[in-house]
């Protein structure tokens, strides 16, 4: 008889692939059923983020609740970036866990529901030529992982004490899993790493050498592949052969997500980014240049310990000269196991005030942006069901667009006019 398993993923993209593979190996080795229904599941497994403090605390409120809300003999497993961090502690502040697995830990899920307490975090173990079971949230879109781990040692940044060292994983195994999703109907193929196009550096065996931009290329020529996106690049590798790679392959999506954290030169530094100001402008601006059509987004840290008026300055000088599309801004949240643990914080009103400005101040750009697209016409592709009889997808270059329709949509590259632009959505009409 099938058992029922509720599932719960916070974080990143990369959290959503790794909960894509515990479902395809619980279904394949334990018969397990997904269910939306909490108090069905015979399994509860909540997948977690500790890049901020915020999911960690949302942690044990969430599993207390499953603990009072699951039916009799359910078990609850907590897996992901803050299982790896906390480890044993998990047990002793809910003793209701029936087990605890890291992030770089995923393939030993059957091990560790048939295991009392089982306990697995090690941060280097090596599942880059595991072969997990085939599960896709969507049909029309494939995460693939190319590479695990980060090699980076930003002083703000627990990944690498959660996913440890960086090891790409194999071309051909990339190739099959992309091949497969293609022929399953997935006209996207979104790439995850922590650092992307540092893609190649590092195998677990010998491989030929290769690199992000001849992975690109590669899965470009996979038949069913139309689209190619990637989250995250390192602004440090961002090179000529990439950028010319990104700006004339016809399958890559023009949008492209280049983490800044700060502006300034001194704080990127302390950061220990690797690169400066006038690097990040000088990639940013000649991407601009050279593709037009790109979309641009970024990551920045307000109030990183140390960070006087003019350095915020300086990331507020980057946001008006490249203007991106979209900002994943937060004050400074201090994460253990990293060095700016220790540092001193600068004062919440002041970090407040700064992120506020920061915000308001991309609206405004955001505004002008979105208003740009009025009349403009776009190929979308759609993937999602929405109320109202709407149907979501996205444009080449990554806006979200909403029209109205079914669900004969989905699946369907289209050519769109927008209608009515908003701050985060563009409406349109399907032309053809």
């Amino acid at each position: 008889m099938s058992k029922f398993l509720f599932i719960q993923t916070l974080g990143c993209a990369m959290n959503v692939r790794d909960s894509e593979h515990i479902i395809a190996e619980l279904q394949k080795s334990a018969d397990y059923k997904l269910t939306d229904d909490l108090t069905k599941a015979d399994l509860i497994l909540i997948n977690t983020c500790s890049v901020r403090e915020k999911p960690v605390h949302k942690l044990f409120s969430e599993i207390g609740a499953f603990e009072k809300a699951k039916k009799s003999g359910a078990k609850i497993g907590v897996l992901g970036c803050t299982a790896s961090h906390l480890g044993a502690e998990i047990f002793k502040r809910a003793p209701y866990v029936d087990f605890v697995l890291g992030a770089r830990n995923t393939s030993k899920i059957v091990a560790a529901l048939n295991s009392p307490k089982f306990i697995s975090t090690d941060i280097n173990y090596d599942d880059s030529e595991y072969a997990f079971g085939d599960f896709r949230s969507s049909p029309y879109k494939a995460y693939v992982n190319i590479m695990i781990g980060c090699d980076k040692k930003c002083t703000y940044c627990i990944v690498p004490q959660t996913r440890g060292d960086e090891i790409s994983i194999p071309l051909n195994l990339i190739l099959k899993e992309v091949e497969k999703a293609a022929t399953n109907g997935a006209k996207e193929i979104f790439l995850l790493g922590q650092n992307v196009n540092n893609y190649g550096k590092r195998f677990s065996n010998s491989h030929k050498k290769v690199d992000f931009s001849d992975l690109l290329n590669e899965i470009s020529q996979v038949n069913g592949v139309e689209r190619i996106r990637f989250t995250s690049p390192h602004p440090l590798h961002m090179d000529d052969k990439f950028l010319d790679v990104f700006v004339n392959n016809n399958k890559i999506c023009k949008s492209m997500h280049m983490p800044l954290q700060s502006g300034s030169t001194k704080i990127l530094k302390d950061m220990k980014r690797g690169y400066t100001k006038e690097w990040f402008l000088n990639r940013a601006l000649k991407l601009r240049n050279i593709c037009p059509e790109v979309c641009i987004s970024t990551d920045i840290i307000v109030a990183y310990p140390g960070e006087s008026n003019d350095d915020f300055e300086d990331t507020m000088d980057v946001i008006n000269q490249v203007k991106f599309e979209q900002i994943f801004s937060f004050k400074f949240s201090p994460r253990p196991l990293t060095p700016a643990a220790n540092l001193i914080p600068i004062e919440d009103n002041i970090a407040s005030m700064r992120l506020k400005m920061l915000q308001d101040r991309h609206t405004q750009i955001l505004d002008e942006i979105m208003l740009k697209q009025n009349g403009k016409k776009f190929e979308v592709y759609f993937e999602e069901l929405r109320e109202n009889n709407q149907v979501a997808g996205r444009t080449f270059s990554n806006f979200s667009v909403l029209v109205k329709g079914s669900e004969e949509l989905l699946g369907k590259i289209l050519e769109v006019e927008i209608i009515e632009p908003k701050r985060m959505v563009l409406y349109g009409k399907v032309i053809s």
